[in-house]
């Protein structure tokens, strides 16, 4: 299990069954662990969720983004939820931005 920090400096982790999960479930993200892992700890931008999650974002390439959602549960522990690839990245940009300001 990998653990980088977030733009809190809150460690979070990406558990195996969460990998295997991201990769069951998005079979695209397979190969892209450590372009995950560099989402959170050096993302673009990062957007409120709904429940409290946050959505970070990095380009991968023009028009393509990856799109990292974790949770900071306290000041020293979080998790990876889910990653995926959006080509519509103005879908996530309606949300709430929290970083940068």
């Amino acid at each position: 299990m990998k653990i980088v920090n977030s733009k809190n400096g809150v460690p979070i982790r990406l558990p195996e069954e969460r990998w295997i999960h991201i990769t069951e479930e998005h079979s695209e993200m397979a190969g892209y662990y450590f372009d995950v892992l560099e989402t959170i700890e050096k993302p673009e931008e990062i957007y409120e969720g709904k429940s409290g999650e946050m959505l970070a974002s990095k380009t991968i390439e023009p028009g393509k983004f990856i799109i990292a959602i974790y949770k900071e549960i306290s000041d020293k522990d979080g998790f990876i939820i889910t990653s995926f690839f959006t080509k519509d990245i103005n879908r996530i940009r309606r949300r709430k931005k929290i970083w940068p300001r």
